[in-house]
């Protein structure tokens, strides 16, 4: 059981960006067809016979065996996948398909070079085959969605905004998201929790950014990047041009962040001291891989591995954490943990968010579900209560029987629970809602 907090999505594996401008050939199709069948067979060899230069350096058998054992031990057992075609996933035509495991789905999307060798290999969200820009349009109660692209080094993030009926202008908040390559609504199988809040708070008079992650939108050019490049610098742009809008009150900007954006918010707080607040959902107390610990030996326990098999992960987690206590933050080791390189796991090793946050001046709202299997009410939330208590304009809530989405919780504690159809509880939306709202401008 690898850990598990870098699963909310998906595992992603995005070599290189793609950017094809037509439709892939047949050839090209039947290449990403071929691929995909050799690895879901296991003959990792095979799968990457058709891989142009580019792709073949960085993907060897090996590491096309490491990142199939990885989905399926994240999400269970591979059971079939569909046919590949022409699909289409943030405006590019690939090659594509939609795979089912036990606990999930997850597309798999190709492209090709002129030659009609596989230039592009990813894993998406199952609903990122479809994915296209927001069109503007107004919904039930006058609440009214545009596009509102937010910019950035790799390029622009697909981006909404959601505002509420009226003329304003509006509090408004920053919606940012948790690990994984997350589209703007933050999808998890056939739920949205990003789109329940968003539609949720302009019922409520508050405005809503909420933008497709770098690994989402640009994921070839993601590939090698530490955390901030990931979570904070995006959402400070996001910020600063949420601000910028004629409905918004400059001085009522607010960051919402989701498990890893909300344990990246304190963060985000300090390099945009402007904002007016932040509001952590689900926020991890201690450090990534010590969270990681406890799901390798909670979601092993569940999954029925050995004891073999636990210890086995439990100590590779030790040993990276000795690595990178050993490790020079100019010189990061070679090599990856978890599919994830050494460089990213340096950048979050001097970063403590509980340490920063008690540092800041801004409001704060931490929330927090009381059966959340991913971010533990008692080891982590219970944490940021006792090392803020007393800290002033700081509100917990704590809400029993709601998931690490902040729905009602399933009964399996694993990913399968996910696959059920549900919505952000409404008293939460009201929550944040009413605390926004009685905030003084910043």
């Amino acid at each position: 059981m690898k850990p598990f907090y870098v699963l909310l999505a998906a595992v992603t594996l995005s070599i290189p960006a793609v950017h094809a401008a037509d439709a892939p050939t047949p050839a090209c199709v039947a290449h990403a067809a071929a691929s995909l069948d050799a690895l879901t067979h296991g003959d990792y060899a095979g799968a990457r016979k058709d891989f142009d230069d580019a792709v073949a350096s960085k993907l060897d058998a090996a590491k096309l065996e490491q990142v199939w054992e990885q989905l399926q031990g994240s999400l269970g057992a591979y059971q079939s996948h569909g046919a590949v075609g022409q699909k289409t996933i943030s405006g590019h035509a690939v090659a594509g398909a939609a795979l089912s495991f036990a606990n999930m789905q997850l597309g798999f999307v190709a492209a090709c070079d002129a030659q009609d060798k596989i230039s592009s290999y990813r894993f998406v969200p199952v609903e990122a085959l479809a994915s296209t820009a927001v069109q503007a349009h107004v919904e039930d109660g006058g609440v009214r969605v545009s596009p509102l692209d937010v910019p950035t080094p790799v390029g622009p993030l697909h981006g909404a905004l959601t505002l509420p009926a009226g003329a304003g202008p509006f509090p408004a908040i920053v919606l940012v998201a948790g690990s994984g390559a997350h589209d703007m609504d933050e999808t998890i199988g056939p739920n949205k929790p990003f789109r329940d809040i968003a539609e949720g708070l302009a019922r409520a008079g508050v405005a809503t950014l909420r933008y497709d992650k770098r690994t989402f939108d640009h994921p070839g050019r993601s590939a090698d990047f530490a955390i901030d490049a990931e979570v904070t610098d995006d959402a400070v742009a996001a910020a600063r041009l949420l601000a910028q809008q004629k409905e918004i009150d400059p001085r009522r900007v607010f960051v919402l962040g989701h498990s890893l954006g909300a344990l990246m918010a304190p963060r985000i707080g300090q390099r945009d001291p402007q904002l007016a607040g932040l509001v952590l959902m689900a926020a991890p107390g201690r450090s990534l891989l010590d969270v990681s610990a406890q799901q390798a030996r909670e979601q092993g326990q569940r999954a029925h591995e050995t004891a073999a098999q636990i210890a086995a992960d439990e100590q590779a987690i030790a040993a990276e954490q000795k690595l990178l206590a050993g490790a020079d933050p100019q010189h990061p080791p070679a090599g990856s943990f978890d599919n994830l390189p050494q460089g990213y796991w340096l950048s979050l090793y001097d970063y403590h968010q509980v340490e920063v946050a008690k540092a800041l001046p801004m409001p704060m709202l931490l929330l927090q579900g009381g059966s959340d299997f991913q971010v533990s009410p008692t080891l982590d939330f219970a944490r940021w209560q006792q090392e803020l208590a007393g800290r002033p304009r700081t509100a917990f809530h704590l809400y029993p029987g709601l998931s690490h989405l902040f729905m009602p919780a399933g009964k399996t504690g694993t990913l399968a629970d996910y696959k059920a159809p549900a919505h952000v509880d409404a008293k939460v939306i009201d929550d944040i809602a009413s605390w926004v709202k009685a905030q003084p401008a910043g």
